[in-house]
């Protein structure tokens, strides 16, 4: 990175992301460390921390291009981004009843993951010029068809944790681009009122008992409802300090499920107990506030664009995530940014924090 780059980082978005990431490694290293084989024992945080380091240096790289250059690219993006959703579902790895996953050689890749950041730059390239005229359903409905066709194609692997977050982000950028807000007022009824049709010829069974379990996890406490039990224990076990790195007994005795991705969560609260949590949590406060701060101070429509449909997608992430293992959200299996383990996810959210910094370094000087 040049110097002139380098003087204009934003270095408290970038030391949030790298303590959310070293954080990461720590938790994902506890929570694994005891359930592989002796010889592979850090596996798993030794992956998650190589490919951490190799996406910080793409990261730096792409930072030294102007972000401007990819509004030029958004049709060829979504293309692509349909292409590869496709190729999911034509040629996809199944696993834990889904099809969402790519095999290319020893990495697993989850393409609807890298997808929602490819809809963010090509639905900022399409609303640019839309700003300030979202005045009627009609003038909503090419970009709602826009943004529908990749999120039925997510929804069909299934991945209904994934579907809704391209619903957060196209609320988040039409927001910002200027909606009329009687108009937002009337999906948001509209959606209400046709939930009961998605209940009886959309949603499957299992997605309909994770809705129940929300209201009631003892409905079936060792199936559906067994995650979400698991992981309130956890975090209350927890208390103030916590019971220590790797004396989680939850986590380490594998009570709790999935602790190394979508819980990750509630082996932070029972492991570093309530100050460990809320330290977490103030760092994606940071991160959240600067992604608010760029797109404030944005040089332009595509960049303020960009950057709102980049928060969007990570505060959507980080309030179902961690609600869904307090209990106080269903759970839709919907990773934690930058500390569930995956490639995919860890590659996508990097990037997106990466576009932030290179908004970040091309707004407008302060003239004195």
């Amino acid at each position: 990175m040049n110097k002139r780059l380098l003087r204009r980082t934003d270095f408290t978005l970038l030391l949030a992301t790298a303590g959310i990431v070293i954080m990461s490694l720590i938790i994902i290293g506890s929570a694994t460390h005891i359930n592989t084989p002796t010889e592979e024992r850090y596996w798993y945080v030794q992956r998650q921390g190589l490919f951490a380091l190799m996406n910080f240096a793409l990261a730096v790289f792409l930072m030294n291009f102007d972000y401007k250059m990819l509004q030029a690219y958004g049709n060829r993006f979504y293309v692509f981004n349909l292409i590869m959703l496709i190729a999911v579902m034509v040629a996809g790895h199944s696993a834990l009843g889904a099809q969402r996953w790519i095999m290319l050689g020893p990495i697993s890749i989850q393409p609807s993951e890298f997808s929602k950041l490819i809809m963010i730059v090509c639905l900022a390239a399409m609303l640019e010029d839309k700003v300030g005229k979202l005045n009627t359903l009609h003038d909503l409905l090419p970009v709602a068809a826009y943004v529908g066709l990749p999120f039925i194609l997510v929804l069909k692997q299934p991945d209904l944790g994934t579907s809704l977050v391209f619903m957060a982000i196209f609320f988040g950028m039409v927001f910002a681009a200027g909606i009329n807000l009687r108009v937002l007022g009337g999906i948001f009824a509209a959606g209400v009122a046709v939930f009961p049709l998605l209940w009886m010829f959309v949603l499957k069974e299992y997605q309909k008992m994770r809705l129940k379990v929300f209201l009631d996890p003892n409905v079936d406490p060792l199936g559906s409802g067994y995650h979400i039990i698991q992981s309130k224990i956890a975090i209350g076990s927890g208390m103030l300090y916590g019971k220590g790195l790797f004396g989680g007994t939850q986590s380490q005795l594998n009570f709790l499920p999935e602790n190394h991705t979508d819980f990750i969560f509630a082996v932070v609260g029972e492991e570093l107990g309530f100050i460990g949590a809320v330290f977490l949590l103030l760092l994606y406060l940071v991160v959240l506030w600067r992604g608010l701060q760029i797109a404030k101070d944005a040089s332009d429509q595509f960049g303020r664009l960009l950057a709102v449909g980049i928060t969007s997608m990570l505060a959507f992430h980080v309030l179902v995530n961690v609600g869904m293992t307090m209990g106080i959200m269903p759970v839709t299996g919907i990773p934690l940014p930058l500390m569930s383990y995956g490639v995919s996810s860890l590659t996508t959210n990097i990037m997106a924090i990466a576009l932030l910094m290179n908004i970040q370094l091309r707004k407008p000087k302060l003239l004195f």
